[in-house]
């Protein structure tokens, strides 16, 4: 039984992960640290969880645990890196965007690798601390990286998404508001998202002369979780070749598929999938790709990196079911 550690344990994301490991048959939770919330029930927080679990929140840390997850703030995983030390043996799992870039993939001797299953399982499995993709960053990959590991990314990509408002964290700001998000809809960071970066990493990794433009228009959704992405370009083949050349890529994905059928969110909330559909229109490919941002854009992919990382079945503990209704 693996012991895991949670820090910053009072986020939406770690709600998720909390949710996930106490029924993951092959973990326990030794400690979930959180100063703020320190001596408190978990279910104090995460008000699901009552009934579930009388674990409390912590303000110490086991240095010996098997597994560490970081759920801090974009920027505090490094911090607190550098403040607290672990054994050699704890593998460390990062669900900010600390290490992401190979720029940043290092930190005293730990070196990170980019946690995107579909992209270099093999390569995770081997891993001793895993840097979580993002959310828009794990729903816009998987619409594009067969093209490129086809060498067939030649021009521009055009992308819009929409997220829910979990995709901003639990802290309150002006455009999170019931409010303000209700029947509103509104675009922001217009082709200056922070995910942009580990998108033309992967990009580049596959198809190395990529030198197009991707331009990805991000939108706020007036509900709470998930995201919808439309993506195009131009492609050359037929619709049965990108089918062909989707499902090929894909064929070894636990939790990716390619749908012959239309593609919307419902499919995918509250699940660890990514579905994915392909549409030819004149000389442009439409790539539709869907996926939960706290499950498949988060903690499910830590989970699934942690199962990929132990030697257990990719499936384990995330066999969920989307709630259709």
């Amino acid at each position: 039984m693996l012991q895991i550690g949670i820090i910053g344990g009072a986020g939406y994301t770690a709600g998720e992960l909390i949710r996930l490991l106490l029924n993951h048959p092959e973990t326990n939770i030794d400690f979930v640290y959180s100063t703020s919330n320190a001596g408190n029930k978990l279910y104090k927080v995460h008000q699901d969880l009552i009934g579930s679990t009388e674990i409390s929140f912590s303000n110490e840390i086991n240095s010996e645990v098997d597994v560490l997850f970081l759920c801090l703030g974009h920027g505090n995983s490094t911090a607190f890196l550098k403040s607290n030390s672990f054994s050699e043996n704890t593998k460390i799992i990062d669900l900010s965007n600390d290490f992401r870039l190979i720029a940043d993939k290092n930190l005293d001797g730990k070196e990170f690798v980019y946690g995107l299953p579909e992209l270099q399982k093999e390569t995770i499995k081997s891993a001793k601390h895993i840097a979580n993709p993002g959310c828009f960053a794990t729903a816009l990959q998987l619409a594009i990286l067969p093209l490129a590991a086809n060498g067939l990314l030649k021009n521009d990509v055009h992308i819009n998404a929409v997220t829910g408002a979990t995709g901003a964290g639990t802290s309150l700001s002006a455009t999170t508001h019931f409010t303000w998000r209700d029947n509103n809809f509104s675009h922001y960071k217009a082709f200056n998202h922070q995910h942009l970066g580990e998108i033309h990493q992967s990009v580049n990794q596959l198809q190395s002369n990529f030198n197009s433009e991707i331009n990805f228009m991000p939108n706020r959704g007036n509900f709470s979780r998930g995201i919808f992405a439309t993506t195009y370009t131009k492609f050359d083949g037929s619709i049965e070749e990108a089918t062909q050349m989707y499902k090929e890529y894909y064929k070894d994905a636990a939790f990716t598929f390619v749908s012959d059928a239309k593609v919307h969110m419902k499919q995918v909330v509250n699940t660890n999938k990514c579905i994915i559909g392909l549409e030819k229109h004149g000389n442009k490919l439409l790539i539709t790709s869907t996926i939960d941002n706290l499950l498949k854009g988060a903690s499910g992919a830590a989970i699934q990196n942690l199962n990929l990382m132990f030697g257990f079945e990719e499936t384990l503990g995330l066999n969920l079911k989307a709630n259709y209704f």
